[in-house]
């Protein structure tokens, strides 16, 4: 399958062509640069990658959780490119990228966002539950007690594991996935694409650090 994933939800702006298991080019441009730089970084790619827009089969973006700025920068050139090629689009989350690979349960998967406020999803035999908001009390509302095993950590986990281990929580830090948008394109080959591209929505997370102005 040829596949071009792009996410910005993780730091960088981030693109990759994938045949199959071969990765045919990617690129990087930094955070502050993917509004304008982001469309010029994925033109480079088929240059790079030896095909053309009209060979691929779909397109993959990080839906979040992450940056605000960089949600919307990916996922408003995913939705164009995915419109004006008529191709399937695929959102993949954050959280399912930074733990690309791991089947330790119980499981934390962590995305920082604004400075001491955290987005985490715990996966454990019991299901899935998310949280967002400042670190402690996102992990009170997850684990409002301390579990008996270790607790594998994926993500932005120093703020997280050092409150963990004040709490007596025993925990196992996983190692970082090597390339998240490589892990990203990988997962999207197997997954289900949305209705429409219209339908795919971002996942912030949190709430925007903003207050609706009420009327005097």
């Amino acid at each position: 399958m040829k596949l071009l994933a792009i996410d910005a939800a993780l730091g960088a702006f981030a693109c990759v062509l994938l045949d199959g298991e071969r990765v045919l080019a990617e690129r990087r441009v930094e955070a502050n640069q993917a509004l304008e730089g982001g469309l010029g970084a994925i033109s480079t790619l088929f240059e790079a990658g030896g095909i053309a827009p009209g060979e691929l089969e779909r397109i993959a973006v990080g839906i979040g959780p992450g940056s605000f700025t960089g949600l919307r920068v990916a996922l408003s050139y995913a939705k164009a490119l995915a419109l004006a090629w008529r191709l399937p689009l695929v959102g993949v989350s954050s959280f399912d990228v930074l733990e690309d690979g791991a089947t330790q349960l119980p499981r934390l998967a962590v995305v920082e966002g604004r400075p001491g406020v955290i987005s985490a999803r715990l996966r454990s035999l019991a299901g899935e539950r998310r949280a967002s908001g400042e670190i402690a009390a996102t992990l009170t509302a997850l684990l409002p007690q301390r579990l008996a095993e270790p607790l594998a950590l994926a993500g932005a986990t120093a703020g997280v594991a050092a409150l963990l281990a004040e709490r007596g929580q025993p925990v196992l830090s996983l190692p970082p996935v090597p390339s998240p948008i490589l892990a990203l394109a990988r997962l999207a080959c197997g997954m289900p694409a949305a209705a429409s591209p219209h339908a795919l929505v971002a996942d912030y997370g949190e709430a925007p650090a903003a207050k609706v102005p009420t009327r005097a």
